[in-house]
């Protein structure tokens, strides 16, 4: 008899928003599916084809007469417009993976106590995100998700896949900035994030071989060091380095783990592109709550993405707010 998990396996994919701002959180989210195992004896290092076996509901491609759910680069999905931001094919995506999951949030809190539990008390240590909610969904109709989601699942379904869930990680301006300042490095910041997911994801999802493709930040190409330094109960092997992937074999005496590091992972692993839009899409309802809160002090202050040259102009339009609340800049503004 096969022990529970043992005829399958977790492929999961990491990514994050907000690395490089100068205002707003840094998230990085980690998402899972549970596939038969058998599909990884033949699959490339980047791990099966999840676009090609969820054809039916799922597209890589974000076409107007296309129905399917787009997935992809979360660049490629948010878009700006004069009015705002349409996060509709980030959310249409969140939310129907969420709900194939069986987790219909009906508020970002919500959806925070679910993915990053810790989340929402951090975020009351901000006067800015304090009690601040919005209800979900902002963009998309709940009709639109009903018939997205069942499609999902059926796609799921056929292809003998389910969707394992998603998890974050969300570090707030002045959390971050006394991370970097303990270690002296961002990118070691983000790795630790990126540790914290691939515990968390191996606590909840337990008994499976757990195959992960992470999208690569920076210069950096060996992460052997880091990975031993983050599991020093198992045995690390480097399978491959090379400038744009490197793969790495974690093991213990009852699990088996192959992490792998790719430059643009999203355009590789449908994984990855899912948790750049569950990172994209947490961090854009996070600004709107930051964005509400300081245009409501300064009536006519246009709202900022927090990247680093319009971020410099919002702090300087918002320079005597800032004086007149006695803001802590280091709760504010995020070290680079």
């Amino acid at each position: 008899m096969s022990r529970p998990g043992e005829d399958t396996a977790i492929v999961a994919g990491i990514d994050e928003a907000g690395y490089g701002p100068l205002l707003g959180p840094l998230v990085v989210s980690a998402v899972a599916f549970e596939v038969p195992a058998g599909l990884l004896e033949t699959a490339s290092p980047e791990g099966p084809d999840l676009w090609a076996l969820l054809r039916d509901a799922v597209t890589v491609r974000a076409a107007a007469r296309d129905p399917r759910l787009a997935v992809a680069d979360s660049k490629k999905l948010h878009r700006r417009s004069p009015d705002g931001h349409d996060l509709r094919l980030l959310e249409r995506a969140a939310l129907a993976f969420l709900a194939a999951a069986g987790e219909h949030p009906g508020t970002l809190r919500s959806m925070l106590r679910r993915t990053c539990p810790p989340a929402p008390a951090m975020l009351e240590e901000y006067p800015w995100y304090r009690g601040a909610d919005i209800d979900l969904p902002t963009d998309c109709s709940r009709a639109d998700l009903v018939v997205q989601t069942a499609a999902l699942r059926r796609a799921a379904d056929a292809a003998g896949i389910r969707f394992g869930g998603v998890f974050c990680e969300l570090l707030p301006e002045g959390h971050y900035n006394r991370l970097v300042a303990a270690v002296r490095n961002k990118g070691v910041v983000l790795f630790m994030q990126v540790a914290r997911l691939l515990q968390r994801m191996a606590g909840e999802l337990p008994g499976r071989s757990l195959h992960v493709l992470v999208d690569r930040q920076g210069g950096r190409m060996s992460y052997l060091r880091p990975l031993m330094r983050a599991f020093d109960d198992a045995a690390v092997a480097v399978e491959e380095e090379t400038p744009t992937l490197s793969v790495y074999r974690l093991s213990w005496p009852d699990r088996r783990w192959r992490i792998g590091f790719r430059v643009s992972g999203e355009e590789h692993q449908l994984a990855v592109a899912l948790a750049s839009v569950f990172s994209k899409y947490t961090r854009e309802l996070l600004m709107a709550c930051f964005n509400r809160y300081w245009c409501e002090l300064a009536p006519g202050l246009r709202p900022t993405a927090g990247y680093y040259q319009d971020a410099r102009r919002f702090l300087e339009d918002l320079g005597p707010v800032l004086d007149r609340t006695g803001t802590d800049r280091a709760m504010l503004v995020r070290m680079l």
